[in-house]
């Protein structure tokens, strides 16, 4: 009960003493809107904005699978071969290093529009955490527990699917989780730069217009958005790994 009535008395308290400061200080919506005014914008629009979350859920939901398969599958092969490691270490190096907002209008030019750029865009944004936390999750097995595994003459391959793997399993939750968050931020970034459809979209066309309260509302979905998707993620680790709190403490 603990865990779930602290977030919603934080929550309560934080959305409290923002509607007290609008009231108390007299700002207008234009610049920042109370909760019942960005309620007022949702209850005006609900179908638009389901509709235009689904589609940002739909982007973030592909660009985010994507990204989990192609980091976990490069940080196997990372791991296992050292030469391919330190070829390819520095270019994910350098990948990320690139702000990821200067590349959205260019996948427009070289994908044309639709989701593909955004999906893209996504899998940039979120495939270096996951790649990065399962390399690490999978160098960081015990020496133990690797000299077992060869003491029962187990081959390479069963060393990674019965002892590496499920030992890194907790680290790569660590990226997935990263990482889903920041697959919510990509979907926006791609949908504002290319403003055709999405959340994102409607951020740009409700600023455009002066409507500070549908920004806003578009805003707390996103928000929402990635919280529920973090703990669907949390849920998934509990359910699949039930172990891993024992050993990590």
């Amino acid at each position: 009960m603990t865990r779930v009535l602290s977030p919603l008395a934080a929550a309560v308290t934080v959305l409290g003493f923002w509607w007290w400061a609008v009231e108390a200080f007299r700002v207008r919506p234009f610049f920042l809107p109370s909760p019942p005014d960005i309620l007022d914008a949702y209850l005006r629009e609900p179908h638009y904005l389901l509709t235009e979350l689904g589609r940002t859920l739909s982007v973030t939901t592909a660009g985010f699978v994507i990204a989990a398969v192609a980091g976990i599958a490069l940080a196997i092969l990372l791991t296992t071969w050292r030469p391919v490691e330190h070829a390819v270490l520095p270019l994910l190096v350098a990948l990320n290093a690139v702000p990821k907002a200067a590349v959205a209008p260019l996948l427009v030019v070289w994908l044309g529009f639709g989701a593909s750029p955004k999906i893209v865009l996504v899998v940039l944004i979120s495939f270096f955490p996951i790649a990065l936390a399962s390399a690490a999750g999978l160098t960081a097995t015990p020496v133990e527990l690797t000299e077992l595994s060869r003491s029962l003459d187990a081959s390479r391959w069963q060393t990674y699917a019965k002892v590496r793997l499920p030992w890194a399993l907790p680290q790569i939750f660590v990226g997935l989780k990263v990482a889903v968050s920041l697959a919510v931020i990509g979907a926006v970034v791609a949908e504002i730069a290319n403003p055709d459809q999405g959340l994102g979209a409607v951020i740009v066309l409700s600023s455009a217009s002066a409507d500070t309260p549908m920004a806003f509302a578009a805003i707390v979905l996103l928000a929402l958005t990635s919280v529920s998707l973090f703990y669907t993620i949390v849920l998934a680790e509990r359910l699949m790994l039930p172990w891993a709190r024992d050993i990590t403490g």
